[in-house]
């Protein structure tokens, strides 16, 4: 919609605690300029204000997403082998063997997302050797469904520098089988070296990324959402969108966070150097206001940092994982962030690494320094670590979409005892002690970022696709509007932009997505069918859903009389 000033008439459902519903919104030059009955509104704004009516359909805020690696899922549509995550080895070669005959120019064959319980199928010498043969003698390298770790084929491992000799690296892991042999599944810091020899022999541009941005932000438009948390900025990540911006191209408002470690990426900047250079890629809707710290890996792979162990494995001791660093370091790191005014987004997945979390934002406190502090995904927390989290003021980035019963569950209880596997995710506990929660989906881990699956699974529990049987920790439950909440006001509070986005509320920015239906009207079971029908940014429509040109802008009437 063109115009400047125009009304939008419904059932909007505002998010706003002081005004929870009304039946009209005047939107002005971008703004929410007012919220009130339709004969105010139409009173309020000029005589030749289209009306945007929406008849009975449901208008929310636009949706956020708090964990998204927006630019990495963008590049992989437009550039990079995918597939979906439940083939093995021998479904995926013959992917590769197609991809590799439709672009005889590109060097690598780069892609994914192989499912985390394909990884004993994966991890021998015969689907190695399968790989290689589909190759062509490309090097390929293929990411998990965690983006965590990577399956290489035998080239790729040798431009690597690895060899059948190689210790690991230091935060990394080669995988062989019984026999010593490599496999060519790497674990965290192996396979960002290879990402490393890959990058060496050229990166894609700062337009290319920048593409690569706007097609993640297309996809997550079409969920209905406005706003993201980028979860790990690399130098090009903030070129592009600082590129996107600078064009009027950036339809959403883009918090990112500066990787501070790297074992997945191969970022060729790190810590207080991409911090250094960060802020000269600000802009009006690209704000670089957080770092992001692993402190540990994912329990998949066993490198997710545990206090009890691990199932045993003949061969090895009692496993628990590592943390990145310990108290010292992380209190450290906090206390430069906050000298420069960031926040940090501390990735944790086992209960170790979210206690150390604890343990360090503590010590700064009693010093004296104080800063936003957002533990990512905190799948499993201690007990006692609940109500220390809310004390400290520390808030929750969840990533719902990933742990309701699936494949990631059935990986989870490959390596953990099935009591300890599916008790995660206490966002009941939480949220009863106020500790904010922002829901994300971790997307491309999450193979789509439809916050609807997200919200379902927090509600029920269940598999809100219907493929998996069972309820996981069902006393963690929340209710309706605590979900929906997660990804509009509570996400915008999470990342810092509440004062721009989350609700509908005059002032701020008129983001607003159209719903085919009201979700406190159904079934929770339900709530993963619903579709969003138009998405609009600061006043202006980015997506309209093709088979839906009933919501298209020209519904709008230009007459109080429509």
């Amino acid at each position: 919609m063109s115009q400047s000033q125009y009304i939008v008439r419904g059932h909007l459902c505002t998010m706003n605690p002081a005004q929870p519903v009304a039946e009209s919104m005047l939107v002005d030059a971008g703004r929410i300029a007012a919220i009130d009955s339709y004969p105010e509104i139409r009173a309020r704004a000029r005589a030749d204000a289209p009306i945007f009516d929406v008849a009975d359909a449901t208008v929310l805020p636009g949706l956020i997403d708090v964990h998204t690696h927006h630019a990495v899922a963008g590049l992989g549509d437009l550039f990079e082998l995918t597939f979906p995550q439940s083939l093995g080895p021998q479904e995926i070669a013959a992917k590769v063997a197609e991809w590799v005959a439709e672009h005889p120019s590109q060097e690598w064959a780069i892609g994914g997302n192989w499912g985390s319980d394909q990884l004993p199928r994966l991890a021998s010498a015969q689907a190695l050797a399968l790989l290689d043969a589909a190759s062509g003698g490309h090097p390929v390298l293929l990411k998990d469904d965690t983006q965590h770790n990577r399956w290489a084929n035998s080239e790729a491992i040798r431009r690597a520098g690895f060899t059948a000799d190689s210790s690991d690296p230091e935060g990394g892991h080669l995988v062989r089988d019984a026999s010593g042999a490599l496999t060519g599944v790497l674990f965290e810091r192996a396979g960002a070296q290879v990402e490393q020899a890959r990058s060496a022999t050229g990166d894609l541009s700062a337009a290319e990324y920048a593409r690569g941005s706007q097609r993640g932000i297309e996809i997550l438009q079409s969920y209905g959402i406005t706003a993201i948390q980028e979860a790990a900025a690399t130098p090009r990540i903030l070129q592009g969108l600082s590129l996107l911006d600078s064009q009027g191209e950036l339809d959403a408002w883009v918090v990112s966070s500066m990787l501070i470690n790297d074992n997945i990426f191969g970022s060729p900047a790190v810590g207080l150097p991409l911090l250094d250079i960060a802020q000269q890629y600000r802009s009006r809707h690209h704000l670089p206001n957080y770092a992001k710290i692993f402190m540990d890996g994912v329990p998949t792979a066993r490198t997710g940092a545990f206090v009890e162990p691990y199932l045993p494995v003949p061969g090895h001791g009692q496993e628990r994982g590592t943390t990145t660093m310990d108290v010292d370091e992380l209190s450290s790191w906090l206390g430069i962030l906050a000298q420069r005014g960031l926040g940090a987004k501390i990735h944790c997945t086992g209960d170790a690494a979210v206690h150390v979390v604890v343990e360090a934002v503590e010590r700064v406190h009693s010093e004296g320094v104080f800063l936003p502090v957002q533990i990512a995904h905190g799948q499993y927390v201690l007990s006692e670590d609940i109500p220390r989290i809310a004390e400290l003021g520390i808030v929750a980035d969840i990533s719902p979409s990933l742990w309701f019963p699936g494949p990631m569950i059935d990986a989870m209880r490959q390596v953990l005892p099935a009591e300890r596997a599916e008790h995660l995710q206490p966002n009941r506990a939480l949220l009863d002690l106020g500790v904010p929660i922002g829901g994300g989906s971790d997307f491309p881990v999450s193979p789509q970022p439809n916050p609807w699956i997200g919200i379902a699974g927090l509600v029920t529990r269940s598999d809100p696709t219907g493929q998996y049987e069972g309820r996981l920790w069902p006393e963690q439950a929340i209710s309706v509007d605590e979900a929906i909440g997660a990804y509009t006001l509570g996400a915008a509070r999470v990342i810092g932009l509440d004062a721009f986005t989350g609700s509908l509320e005059v002032g701020k920015s008129a983001d607003f997505v159209v719903l085919d239906q009201d979700p406190w009207d159904i079934p929770p079971a339900e709530l993963a069918r619903i579709q969003v029908q138009s998405t609009w940014f600061e006043g202006r429509q980015v997506f309209a859903r093709s088979d839906a040109d009933q919501w298209a802008p020209a519904r709008a009437l230009a007459s109080a009389q429509a």
